[in-house]
């Protein structure tokens, strides 16, 4: 997830909007629902080569495995815009306005996006979907306004709500964070706001609710109390879990790790600092993760390591299917592209059984320079098919069982004798000193890293 700020200026070029407001309106002309066709040739970009939705593999389909779903801040609020460059991004639709008139347009647009790609999630930001109002009463109506027709839309597309989220980050009121805020008035306007995100979850049957602490961090620690920041946002979680159970709200409560951007340091640097801080305020029962590997490189890990470690201690909720540029060194949210990352990343979810409740969701956004409408669904298309062609050669690897065979084989110490004991927690010091004394110098066994990558390369 990234930083989204709503922009005030008109992005759309010149054009008759009150012709989107119509009955039926199209919004994407002369393009249709997006067919999977085998065969096709490079240059069709607005077909499927590989994400065929009902396609069984390791007994399930595609569609079950990989649970895709549109992000709507990137995708339907992005302008193109960066630190460095004004909006590029034309939207006959959008006026730029922050009328409840235009939320309903992007939203009716949004669905039929959804539909044309076939994919059957999305997820949102309050602040994403409807305007913020001059106060929390008026913006808790707005909302409502716009999650009456979401709720209208899902029930006639049958497109469902993987996630909802709060936009706790961008209004200036939470420049010192929110949970993490010194000003406890900040700290009460951020839990109201998290209040109504879990009502309109609730309504819309939102599968999980995800946590981004963009301002949950520090710039400076001069000026920075980390122990009773840390303290706060438990008690934050602690109040949202309560109220959830209140209100019997079933969804996922996921929090989503990044180091940095906007803070100086976050206090969700990656899967295991969050893990971390869960088991320590008691919390690793009612929160999981949602990974975004483009945040993992960001964290200075390898693309897969947080799938991997979340995945590990069974609490991988979720994954924002993006990448980055690491030569780059910031949050670049590019769609997945590169087939030996997915093809990590779906091994991850074969080996735990998938991904539900959680799914793929798509937090990317078109390049600023990819300005053609067709670009919104060429990129998704192929990002798709990337995470498709992942899980066909993860399970291949799987399946075939010699790369598997081979860790095995690494860790085979540990199944009998003092690895055995060890393994159980019934070795002890004085076992492993008489251990050593009868055996001697422990043999070099290689590591072989170049055979696994090769092997890797020839499923691939």
């Amino acid at each position: 997830m990234s930083s989204f700020a709503p922009t005030t200026e008109s992005s759309a070029s010149a054009g008759n909007f009150a012709s989107y407001d119509a009955e039926g309106a199209e919004f994407f002309k002369g393009i249709g629902q997006i067919p999977f066709t085998a065969g096709a040739g490079p240059e069709e970009s607005l077909a499927y080569k590989h994400y065929n939705a009902k396609e069984v593999v390791m007994g399930k389909t595609m569609e079950e495995w990989l649970r895709f779903s549109v992000c709507f801040w990137h995708t339907f609020r992005g302008t193109g815009a960066d630190p460095f460059g004004f909006p590029t991004l034309d939207r006959p639709w959008d006026d730029g306005s922050n009328t409840i008139a235009n939320a309903k347009r992007r939203l009716r647009a949004g669905f039929e996006f959804f539909s044309k790609m076939g994919v059957k999630y999305w997820t949102f930001h309050d602040r994403d979907i409807s305007p913020e109002g001059s106060s929390i009463k008026e913006s808790g109506q707005n909302l409502d306004q716009i999650t009456d027709l979401a709720l209208e839309l899902q029930k006639k597309t049958g497109v469902k709500l993987l996630w909802a989220t709060c936009n706790l980050f961008a209004h200036p009121r939470y420049m010192n964070g929110a949970s993490t805020n010194p000003d406890a008035h900040v700290f009460a306007f951020a839990a109201a706001q998290v209040k109504k995100g879990l009502d309109v979850a609730k309504k819309l049957g939102a599968e999980n609710f995800v946590f981004w602490g963009g301002r949950e961090g520090f710039h400076s620690l001069l000026n920075s109390n980390v122990r009773a920041e840390l303290d706060n946002m438990a008690t934050f979680f602690k109040m949202a879990i309560a109220y959830k159970k209140k209100i019997g709200f079933n969804g996922v409560f996921l929090i989503e790790p990044k180091p940095k951007e906007p803070s100086k340091h976050q206090y969700d640097y990656d899967a295991m600092t969050v893990i971390a801080f869960l088991r320590t305020y008691g919390l690793e029962n009612e929160v999981k993760l949602n990974i975004e590997p483009n945040h993992t490189t960001l964290a200075g890990h390898c693309y897969e390591h947080d799938v991997v470690m979340a995945s590990a201690y069974k609490m991988l909720g979720s994954i924002d299917a993006n990448t980055g540029s690491p030569d780059l060194g910031w949050d670049t949210d590019q769609f997945p592209m590169d087939i030996k990352n997915c093809t990590m990343v779906m091994k991850v979810v074969l080996e735990q059984g998938g991904i539900a409740p959680g799914g793929l969701n798509f937090d990317c956004k078109v390049r600023r320079e990819s300005t053609d409408i067709k670009d919104m669904f060429i990129s998704h298309i192929g990002a798709m098919d990337s995470m498709a062609r992942g899980l066909k050669v993860a399970a291949k690897i799987l399946q075939g069982g010699v790369i598997p065979r081979y860790v095995k084989e690494r860790y085979s110490s540990f199944e009998t004798g003092i690895g055995a004991k060890i393994a159980k927690g019934e070795a002890t010091l004085e076992d492993c000193e008489k251990y050593v004394a009868e055996n001697g110098e422990p043999p070099r066994l290689s590591g072989q890293q170049e055979h696994y990558e090769n092997m890797l390369n020839y499923y691939i």
